[in-house]
């Protein structure tokens, strides 16, 4: 890494507070350079300055914060752009007329390594208050994107009325339309939790998978690592977070999605979270530990949600819609995978409750993939697509039996009846659990796949998700799937649901309990007046994937 220069900034006060700033009201800030500037001794303080008058709703702001660049006017803001390195502690205000500009990589800290004791790695907390609205420079050939490397944390809290948006500088010039995708690189969160795909020859996990320098570089950045031994890692806090038109593809098979998860530990929060035309996945877990609760994905032009490389852990109310029209063939509502790691450790296992997912391609073989060897339990799910339903694929067997179908050697913890589980040497938890789902499928039901000359039949799959007693109706209809709301139609509200809290982990475990008590499938509560019957409504934009709130704010546009 290039040597970079110092730079203490002294905050100034006015009506619209300083944008960067440290929580002893100063802020050093790395920027590319040679040389270091000593700070003299402080001078006396100056008389406190005129405030800078706040800008009328829906104009520029007449300059840039300290610690920022000014980049000119952009339709109704003033572009601001941020250091390429961010240290210490920082604090973005919401400032009326100010975007703040994503030029290039733009790196949160510098990272401490698998064990936190990397040389030269430093922490970094960047904290975002409600409202702030970023947007990635597309005027040069740079990859522009966040990353918050291992050891630091982003705090970007939004609200119900002010949720933070992650944007294109074309959304901010008012040139986006419904179908604009891919316009810049996304939102990296990199973490010091377990992965089971280890970049380095001769690393070797524990017995429950885990070792600190078990590392992999996240696709696309060629240098940001993510993977390590703490499980409880913090990376931070997202919520009430928008991210908008983003999933740069660099290179055949090697993408930036909208919110990439790599290492992130059950210490990272995560909820309230709108991806919107990423042009890759919407979401991609790559291993870790994080929950995550309260998601819209719409118009992903690749996955909405994908998990793999040993990501343990649960995700509920989730909201998918894809785009009209697709570029890609492979893109299903939900993917789960091992990336050719069949028998790797930590194995892969998710389990996503009260979950409604609209397909509307017809380019790919199924809405659900689940592959590799991973392991995934649905529960009160809604699917509508005009494919089959689900495409179950193994890419091994051993001793005769596919590595994704096979018995359990394990038992997974659950409250009810308590149990603290069973882990045997493979951690597998048998083939894919279905529990209360209504599928609205096309003329067939499973697709079929042949990977390494083996191949998952239709009647192999129909016999793991169609098991008796367990509510999965896999003849359902779209018209009798949703209401125009996203709420369950009549077919989906005539299956009994399941409470998902008897699937968290015993309290004995000391693991903390992540499902909340529900009683129908989907995303979406049919009661009026439950909280979980509008948790998607105010903070989202509408697009032509869906309205959620009337007279709300298009994704076309911004608050200023």
């Amino acid at each position: 890494m290039a040597s970079f220069k110092r730079l203490t900034l002294i905050l100034m006060s006015g009506a619209a507070t300083v944008a960067l700033g440290g929580c002893d009201g100063a802020l050093s800030i790395a920027s590319p350079g040679e040389g270091v500037i000593v700070v003299p001794a402080p001078a006396p303080p100056a008389p406190t300055p005129t405030p800078t008058p706040t800008p009328t709703p829906g104009t520029p702001a007449a300059s840039c914060p300290a610690g920022t660049i000014d980049r000119g006017v952009i339709g109704s803001f003033r572009g601001c752009r941020l250091p390429s390195l961010i240290t210490g502690t920082t604090t973005l205000a919401k400032i009326a007329g100010v975007a703040y500009e994503i030029n290039g990589r733009v790196d949160v800290g510098i990272d401490v390594g698998g064990a936190g004791t990397a040389p030269g790695g430093s922490s970094a907390i960047l904290s975002v208050a409600p409202g702030v609205v970023f947007y990635a420079n597309s005027l040069d050939a740079d990859n522009d994107y966040m990353i918050v490397n291992r050891g630091s944390r982003i705090l970007a809290e939004g609200t119900e009325t002010q949720p933070i948006i992650f944007t294109s500088r074309e959304n901010v010039a008012g040139t986006v339309t419904d179908e604009s995708q891919g316009q810049w690189g996304g939102v990296i969160l990199a973490g010091r939790a377990p992965v089971s795909n280890c970049n380095l020859v001769g690393v070797v996990q524990d017995a429950a998978g885990s070792n600190a320098a078990c590392e992999n570089v996240v696709e696309g950045t060629g240098t940001a690592l993510y993977g390590g031994n703490a499980p409880a890692d913090n990376s931070g806090t997202f919520r009430y977070v928008q991210i908008r038109y983003s999933g740069t593809i660099l290179a055949e098979g090697v993408e930036l999605q909208g919110l990439t998860l790599g290492g992130t530990g059950y210490g990272t929060q995560i909820d309230h979270v709108q991806i919107h035309n990423s042009s890759d996945d919407g979401i991609e877990i790559f291993g870790g530990r994080t929950n995550l609760k309260y998601l819209v994905m719409t118009g992903a032009d690749d996955d909405s949600l994908d998990y793999d490389v040993g990501w343990r852990g649960q995700v509920q109310f989730l909201l998918g819609i894809q785009k009209p029209t697709n570029t890609q063939v492979d893109n299903y509502m939900l993917e789960v995978d091992s990336n050719n790691g069949e028998d790797a450790l930590p194995r892969t296992w998710g389990q996503i409750a009260n979950f409604t997912l609209v397909q509307t391609s017809t380019a790919t073989n199924a809405a659900i993939r689940i592959r590799g060897g991973a392991d995934t339990r649905l529960v009160d799910g809604i699917v509508t697509t005009p494919n089959a339903c689900l495409n179950i694929v193994a890419g091994a067997d051993v001793g005769g039996q596919h590595t994704t179908t096979r018995p359990s050697d394990s038992t997974p913890s659950t409250t009810t009846p308590a149990s603290n589980g069973s882990t045997g040497p493979l951690q597998d938890y048998g083939p894919p659990l279905f529990h209360s789902i209504y599928f609205a499928c096309g003329a067939n039901k499973y697709a079929a796949s042949t990977v390494n000359g083996i191949s998952v039949t239709t009647a192999e799959q129909q016999a793991v998700t169609e098991v008796p007693g367990r509510n999965v109706e896999i003849n359902g209809t779209t018209a009798n799937a949703l209401t125009p709301a996203f709420l369950p139609g009549t077919g989906a509200a005539a299956v009994t649901a399941i409470s998902p809290v008897q699937f968290n982990p015993a309290p004995t475990t000391g693991l903390a309990s992540f499902f909340v008590i529900t009683n129908y499938l989907g995303a979406i509560s049919p009661t009026a007046g439950d909280a979980n019957n509008s948790w998607y409504k105010s903070w989202t934009c509408n697009s032509n994937r869906g309205t959620f709130t009337t007279g709300g704010m298009s994704c076309t546009g911004l608050p200023n």
